[in-house]
């Protein structure tokens, strides 16, 4: 990672290379798992929606992954939360 990469997380920002980079891992995500781009963001919006009742999340840098693993189908979702919403 360069400094202005570095620079460009901290800040929550993402430059042009780092959309590509996410656009092409959706591209990948299809092609291995056979789910739709449009079904894997509706995906991560519905987790994003259940999460969010307990945890404020960064949606910004929060990432959903689908692979496949020896034949099995894995979903990780590595979810960046600001705070935790506390009961009362």
């Amino acid at each position: 990672m360069n400094l202005r990469a570095l620079l460009n997380a901290l800040a929550g920002k993402q430059d042009s290379k780092d959309i590509a980079k996410e656009r092409l891992r959706l591209v990948l995500v299809h092609d291995r798992t056979s789910v739709s781009p449009e079904f894997m963001e509706q995906i991560k919006e519905e987790i994003i929606k259940v999460i969010s009742k307990y945890m404020e999340i960064d949606t910004a840098n929060t990432v959903i992954n689908l692979h496949k693993t020896e034949g099995t189908a894995v979903l990780e979702a590595n979810l960046a939360i600001k705070a935790i919403r506390r009961p009362g």
